[in-house]
């Protein structure tokens, strides 16, 4: 007869269970993903520790998520994939978040260590594939280094300018058992020995704040511009703060739009032209003088225009070799900035010749595309269905609905009409340009601030891209709108010029077509959301009315003129 005392042994915590543990100790509380084999168990794990887990369709459109949901929370976002294919599909999320500066964790099943070299199932060199897109990249051969690995790759996605990193789980290694004592063991002494430097914030140095007070102070067109690093770095505050104190005008990137509202009589946005072209010293916080910025040189800027330059990445400022560069948190640096003034201030004031100009400027060019919005185009242009987006979004109040715009005229014409009043409610395309971010920003947006509406405004050819993650938000009950500009393709439909149409496969349709009249709004009926299909005012008004009270996930099919619009929106020369 067995010994009634004799103890059961403790329960044995697998490989799964353990990266789980190690997730959730981290504040991890949300994972992005695809299952199947060997990480389904991963991903029922986590979930049963807390971690919210996010099904998708595709890893590409899982991995954007991951991306987005790093920039609006400051927490790596994290994508799940299985191995092999699904890995290589998750670098469309991983390239996008080491573009945007983005905290995120590729988390990945791979082939069982004894056979690598075989032609395992799914092998592949996971850690050589991620290398171009990872600032880190970290493989737990051993059940016991998953703590320390786990760890590391959050700890780096955070550290310094973030970005993108890797962990690589081996089939056998998630099948390896420790019991529950030296689990906590491994994860104690783990969290322990974790790189402190890493998290640490760089330290400011205090005589190039003074230098640019000086600068500014003695500016005649000083000009603050910021973008989505500060914005990462919620640094609205500060920013509001320093604009205010000293009237100075501000110009958002796109995605900087909202942490000063787009209505503020300080904002440069429509009058950008002449605020690039003739302010003499530019305050530049958590933006990169990129293809967006015109790279900070003539014939867009004056030749003369000295450059502050605001980053917590060293080699960004060296790169760009700016007047003076500032290291550090934007934060904390537009605060000491701010903090320095006050001790003897300054302020333009509402009179001052450069305030006037960018605000007549600004004025006058708003009245124009007023003008313009006034006319109501049927068939739609992109002009009278976006002034009416527009002014729903706006009617929301606040919180603000979370936009995300992707497409090529969609995009740009909305970056011109549509208007953002609150700090990270514009998602797009961002630094890479990337197309296909839409459904998965949005479900991304909708778990990181529930308490919102999320809007997409996209173009046919975006939204094409992920599609099929309608039946996601409906699944999870998500309050999306999705709007698609229904312009039959990539721009538009058949914009040949009669000597193009030629050749054998002369009958096919244009690379740049789509099926005319494409019923995109019942797709999302088929997994019992709501569609609508608008081809006048009455009916776009009616459908957004109609589905922003009900926050429930809806596809508004927008007829738009297949000929309104440009190829390549802004960027013809490029094509």
């Amino acid at each position: 007869m067995a010994d009634a005392h004799v103890k059961n042994p403790p329960p044995a915590i697998d490989g799964n269970a353990l990266v789980s543990m190690c997730l959730s100790r981290v504040g991890i509380d949300r994972m992005f993903g695809v299952v199947g084999i060997p990480v389904t168990s991963l991903a029922n794990r986590a979930l049963a520790l807390g971690v919210r887990f996010i099904a998708f369709h595709n890893e590409q459109s899982a991995g954007y998520a991951a991306s987005a949901y790093g920039y609006l929370t400051g927490r790596p976002g994290v994508l799940l994939t299985v191995s092999g294919p699904g890995c290589v599909h998750g670098l469309a999320g991983l390239s996008n978040a080491a573009a945007n500066a983005w905290p995120m964790i590729l988390i990945s099943g791979s082939s069982d260590q004894s056979l690598i070299g075989r032609g395992d199932f799914q092998e592949l060199d996971q850690v050589a594939a991620v290398k171009p897109f990872s600032k880190f990249s970290a493989k737990a051969t051993d059940i016991t280094e998953i703590p320390k690995s786990v760890f590391s790759v959050v700890d780096w996605a955070v550290a310094g300018r973030p970005g993108g990193t890797y962990l690589d789980l081996p089939t056998d290694v998630l099948h390896q058992t420790v019991d529950e004592s030296e689990a906590e063991r491994l994860i104690a002494e783990a969290l322990k020995s974790r790189d402190k430097a890493l998290i640490e914030k760089p330290r400011i140095d205090n005589s190039k704040i003074k230098k640019a007070v000086e600068l500014l102070r003695s500016a005649q067109r000083p000009l603050i511009v910021f973008g989505k690093g500060a914005a990462y770095a919620k640094s609205e505050n500060e920013l509001t703060k320093l604009v205010e104190s000293t009237g100075i005008p501000f110009l958002p990137t796109p995605m900087g739009k909202g942490l000063l509202s787009d209505k503020h009589e300080l904002a440069a946005t429509a009058a950008r032209s002449l605020a690039i072209g003739k302010c003499d010293v530019a305050l530049v916080v958590g933006a990169r003088l990129n293809w967006l910025l015109h790279f900070g040189e003539p014939p867009k800027w004056s030749k003369d225009v000295k450059f502050i330059i605001v980053d917590v990445c060293e080699e960004e400022i060296e790169l760009r070799k700016p007047f003076s560069g500032i290291l550090g948190d934007a934060t904390e640096v537009v605060g000491m900035i701010h903090k320095e003034i006050k001790d003897d201030p300054f302020c333009l004031g509402k009179t001052h010749p450069w305030v006037e100009a960018v605000r007549n400027k600004g004025k006058d060019n708003v009245a124009k595309m007023e003008v313009q919005l006034s006319k109501v185009v049927v068939p739609f242009n992109f002009l009278t269905p976006m002034k009416i987006i527009r002014d729903a979004i706006l009617g929301v109040g606040s919180p603000a609905p979370v936009v995300v715009s992707e497409g090529a005229n969609t995009m740009d014409v909305g970056r011109s009409v549509l208007v953002q009043t609150e700090p990270r409610t514009r998602l797009d395309a961002g630094t890479w340009g990337t197309m296909g971010v839409g459904l998965g920003y949005c479900i991304a947006a909708a778990v990181a601030s529930p308490d919102r509406l999320v809007v997409a405004v996209e173009g046919d050819s975006g939204f094409g891209f992920s599609a099929m993650e309608v039946e996601t938000l409906v699944r999870y009950q998500l309050p999306v709108v999705v709007i698609v500009f229904n312009n039959g393709g990539v721009y538009g439909g058949d914009r040949r010029n009669p000597d193009e149409i030629t050749g054998p496969y002369k009958d096919d349709p244009a690379p740049t077509s789509f099926v005319p009249g494409a019923a995109y709004h019942i797709l999302i009926e088929a997994f019992g959301g709501k569609g609508y299909l608008a081809g006048t005012p009455d009916e776009l008004k009616s459908a957004l009315a109609e589905s922003f009270s009900a926050r429930k996930p809806a596809v508004i099919n927008v007829t738009i003129d297949p000929y309104a619009g440009a190829e390549s929106g802004r960027l013809q020369h490029k094509n």
